[in-house]
């Protein structure tokens, strides 16, 4: 760890950022959701532009490498930024692609997922084992699986709606550390850079599976200083990665807990599953979605401190948590958590919610109720108050937030 990194970085936390958007001590009152963009191709992130676009990022489809990078302005309009992204089928048989974004300046980070680096395993019968892989043995189709990639772009691309387009060949010369630069039909150019690939596994054991494997899985990723900190929700940890010379390394890894579902000593265990992540203060808030059956309780925001790494449970008792955002008014800072679903049961019954926190582990808030697709990420309009969420069906709600 570097100690002028970590100065930086407490001085120049995210939630300062967010400061005095909402102010008052009263807790916010309850929203509803208005649909407004529709479209997207499994959208898993969304970051506002200076110019108050959003930058969506995109899973793509069945087709292999067809992860995108859109850009929706302020009437709901979609205009492709850039396609070719690398994406492929996961080992659960859903497109995995371009993830988590962070924005700083003209600067995009984009982490690309897993795509279909892995299969699922199956025992010596043949038969599928649940929460096992192996390395697909076609090979990815990508060499940039399990990457953070950083685009650059000028105000004027960002404006026009001619697109971009990455290739196969594309994805090789970034594999082998060359930058690029890419030309669109109306002469706006990008830049194009491999800030860090991940390793695509490790070996893991498993009693059933001899080839067994643990897959890395970049999610959400946050911005601080030189460094990136990126959750792994294949690896359980979060990386911290240098973005001037693309090392990278586990920050903290998060340990299997049991499960409650099957209490008995030596039962089956639970993975931490990291997905959404945010900065605050000196700590960085990441949320811990948690593996199947998704039972609820188990899923929680955890607190990383950015000097020594060290882990604290900061809100527990929540179910599949896929997104934190600190926001800090005159006196005191808040937390809105996104849940992907808020079902009594395993597994993925009932609608998302969005929650309040007035002070971690208090009883929370529910700000909207009305995320029925399965929300992915969220980030808040600093002119309006007003917080846009992606859903899985392709969708952006806006919620506003009011007391």
């Amino acid at each position: 760890m570097r100690k002028k990194n970590r100065a930086f970085i407490t001085a120049t936390a995210f939630a300062i950022g967010v400061a005095g958007i909402i102010a008052g001590n009263g807790v916010l009152a309850a929203g509803t959701c208005s649909v407004v963009a529709s479209g997207l191709e499994a959208p898993l992130s969304l970051a506002q532009s200076n110019a108050g676009n959003f930058i969506v990022s995109e899973s793509g489809t069945s087709a292999a490498n067809s992860g995108r990078i859109s850009i929706v302005d302020a009437s709901g309009t979609r205009r492709t930024l850039i396609d070719g992204l690398p994406s492929g089928i996961n080992d659960v048989g859903d497109p995995s692609g371009p993830a988590g974004l962070a924005l700083r300046g003209r600067t995009l980070y984009v982490a690309i997922g897993v795509g279909d680096v892995g299969l699922i395993g199956r025992d010596a019968a043949g038969n599928p084992i649940p929460g096992s892989d192996i390395v697909n043995p076609d090979g990815p189709s990508s060499p940039i699986m399990s990457s953070v990639l950083a685009i650059h772009f000028s105000t004027d691309v960002e404006r026009t709606a001619s697109p971009f387009a990455l290739t196969l060949a594309d994805h090789e010369a970034l594999a082998s550390g060359r930058k690029l630069t890419l030309r669109n039909s109306a002469h706006g150019r990008i830049d194009i850079e491999l800030v860090t690939n991940f390793e695509n596994y490790v070996p893991l054991p498993h009693p059933l599976v001899a080839n067994n494997v643990s897959l890395s899985n970049p999610f959400g990723l946050v911005a601080l200083g030189d460094l990136l900190y990126v959750t792994d929700g294949g690896r359980n940890l979060v990386w911290e990665v240098d973005t001037a010379t693309g090392d990278h390394t586990a920050f903290v890894t998060f340990p299997r807990e049991a499960n409650p579902l099957f209490p008995a000593v030596g039962g089956p265990m639970t993975d931490a599953v990291p997905t959404g992540i945010a900065s605050d203060d000196d700590k960085l808030l990441v949320t811990l979605f948690r593996g199947g059956p998704f039972a609820p309780g188990t899923s929680s925001v955890e607190a990383i401190d950015l000097l020594s790494g060290v882990d604290t449970r900061f809100i527990a008792g929540l179910k599949t948590a896929i997104g934190v955002l600190p926001i800090r008014d005159r006196s005191a800072t808040r937390y809105l958590v996104l849940q992907n679903s808020s079902g009594p049961g395993p597994f993925f019954g009932g609608p998302g919610v969005l929650l309040e926190f007035a002070v971690p582990n208090a009883t929370p808030a529910v700000i909207a109720d009305c995320l029925t697709q399965q929300p992915t990420a969220m980030t808040l309009d600093r002119k309006t108050g007003t917080l846009h969420v992606t859903q899985l069906d392709g969708s952006i709600v806006a919620i506003t937030l009011g007391h």
